[in-house]
């Protein structure tokens, strides 16, 4: 599950395109993708049509969406949960309602991508808010997005297989 603030364009989009990359990879049948926001503040409104613009324009069908926020059972059913800020795991995290093992399903989405950093505070992992920018906020996302997918689909791969996590850069297990 992928999660931004109000579920109208990082998580949709980055479910869009993991939707596509799991498909593309064998593993649609495997893997159920969807995405929420920590707001209920756009809740049942579709997708942003900038965000939608930029997906049609790569390439991607988004289909039919709603925004939602983010239940604590949302956290509990979905073995991965990719939040778009620090601020959005923060939130995730509280939701957890300190149950370590559901604060350890809380992953930055941009910690998957390869040339992201491996040190230094989380937030410098922060797929940027497009909303309140012009069109160009929404291809930085897509690319932020796009960065990462593959990452996440070895990471879930390696998981179905039941091989350990990969390492980041400086050691340390990702996801």
């Amino acid at each position: 599950m992928t999660v931004c603030t109000g579920n109208i364009c990082r998580s949709p989009m980055a479910e869009v395109v993991l939707r596509a990359r799991f498909e593309a990879a064998g593993l649609g049948d495997q893997v159920e993708v969807d995405s929420t926001g920590i707001s209920s503040e756009e809740h049942g409104n579709p997708i942003d049509p900038r965000a939608l613009a930029v997906l049609t324009g790569h390439g991607f069908e988004a289909g039919n969406h709603s925004a939602r926020q983010v239940s604590a059972v949302d956290l509990a059913s979905r073995d991965l949960v990719l939040a778009m800020t620090s601020s959005h795991a923060k939130a995730l995290r509280r939701l957890a309602r300190g149950d370590v093992a559901l604060e350890d399903r809380v992953q930055m989405f941009r910690s998957f991508d390869p040339a992201a950093p491996t040190e230094g505070p989380e937030h410098l992992l922060d797929v940027d808010d497009p909303w309140y920018g012009d069109d160009e906020g929404f291809e930085v996302t897509m690319s932020e997005v796009v960065a990462a997918a593959d990452g996440i689909v070895d990471h879930v791969r390696r998981a179905l297989e039941g091989v350990p996590p990969a390492e980041a850069a400086d050691g340390t297990p990702r996801g």
